[in-house]
């Protein structure tokens, strides 16, 4: 069935979506037959794109897929500073090496989702780099230290004796005028963004353009259900091969399933709702989360890779196969924790944790001892889906 223009208005600016500023604004620009610039920063301190940080680009797709121009700016110079809008302490800036190198990945996987030969680049190094004091003297007068300092983060962060650096309050200012730059009609975000995308209408206005208008939205939160972030390692990346894929969103908490099909998916909302209410009546979620697995892997990879990633899980976790192709890693004798802890990039607490949940086998049997030693040759199990031989 044909989805209209305006039905496909009306999804972009209700799913997933916390603020619009100001609606009838961006109403108004949507329906006006114009070609928008549609903004998003990003700021690549980190190689890899994960699905939270994907439910703006996907935003973006049906911008673009309605004709309008997605415009990505790239934080070549406020990456160095870093986004503090989400952080409880003070961020040290990134080297600027880092930055680009990352920014190099960028494209490949941004154009799992967008038509990457219609969407601008820029990278804000190209202006800041040759910005004049004055004109920098200029625009850090639009804001005063109040306006920062009653940012809720940096609020609670002075308020518990906690450092904010100076470098962190210009960043807003900067996000605002990459919107200058980039003659931006409309600036998308999650809603720790919100503040920052505020800024930019300030900054356009004090040069004389019409204001940028703002959507922000929800933020996803990870596999544990804390935010989705990848120093917590609770992330799934748009680049993990289809099985690493359905395996972690086999171990989202099943509270989290319909957020992940709203925000992950493209599965229509009546359904989404249908789902919610079958689970609160007591529906297994196993095997709706086998169904949000299976999306989400077919979003990134194609039905078939996303088949083929349910029947191997099947074959290894419900039918109790090992994997075919298990990995070998000579090793020196030595106490378990120390040797699981080293070869499976695990801290020593979260050995005596999984030991204690009955999550380590050594040839198929737990272990029950954390001071056992490992002396001979064997097939380690840590959790359901990892396997390692160590070879004496």
């Amino acid at each position: 069935m044909k989805i209209s223009n305006q039905e496909k208005i009306q999804n972009l600016l209700t799913r997933n979506v916390e603020d619009l500023i100001v609606k009838e604004e961006i109403e108004k620009k949507l329906n006006s037959g114009k070609k928008l610039r549609i903004k998003l920063g990003i700021d690549p301190t980190n190689p890899q794109i994960h699905i939270g940080r994907a439910v703006a680009l996907w935003k973006l797709r049906e911008f673009q897929d309605l004709g309008h121009k997605i415009t990505l700016v790239i934080g070549t110079f406020t990456g160095v500073i870093g986004d503090a809008s989400d952080k409880d302490s003070e961020r040290p800036m990134v080297d600027k090496k880092v930055i680009e190198d990352n920014a190099k990945l960028y494209a490949e996987q941004i154009s799992k989702i967008l038509d990457i030969k219609k969407v601008e680049f820029f990278y804000n190094g190209d202006w800041f780099n040759k910005m004049k004091l004055q004109d920098f003297f200029k625009l850090t007068s639009l804001f005063t230290i109040q306006q920062m300092i009653e940012r809720e983060n940096f609020a609670n962060r002075i308020k518990a004796n906690k450092p904010v650096g100076i470098h962190e309050t210009l960043y807003p200012m900067l996000q605002g005028y990459d919107s200058v730059e980039m003659k931006t009609d409309i600036e998308v975000g999650g809603t720790d963004q919100l503040f920052n995308l505020l800024a930019g209408r300030t900054v356009q206005k004090a040069y004389d353009m019409t204001p940028q208008s703002v959507m922000t939205f929800s933020l996803m939160e990870g596999t544990d259900g804390r935010k989705m972030s990848s120093s917590w390692g609770n992330c799934i990346y748009i680049t993990d091969e289809p099985d690493d894929m359905y395996g972690k969103v086999m171990t989202v908490r099943d509270e989290l399933i319909p957020s992940y099909f709203r925000m992950a998916t493209d599965v229509r909302m009546e359904v989404i709702e249908q789902i919610e209410k079958d689970m609160s009546q007591g529906d297994n979620p196993r095997d709706t989360k086998a169904s949000l697995a299976r999306a989400i892997v077919a979003r990134y990879h194609g039905e078939q890779a996303a088949n083929d990633a349910e029947d191997r899980w099947n074959k290894q976790f419900r039918e109790g196969n090992k994997p075919k192709d298990i990995d070998e890693i000579k090793i020196k004798p030595g106490k378990l924790i120390d040797v699981v802890s080293m070869q499976f990039d695990l801290s020593k607490s979260e050995v005596r944790r999984l030991v204690s949940q009955g999550g380590i086998k050594l040839d198929d049997e737990v272990v029950k001892d954390i001071d056992q030693k490992i002396s001979k040759s064997v097939l380690v199990q840590v959790g359901k889906r990892r396997f390692v031989k160590f070879k004496i």
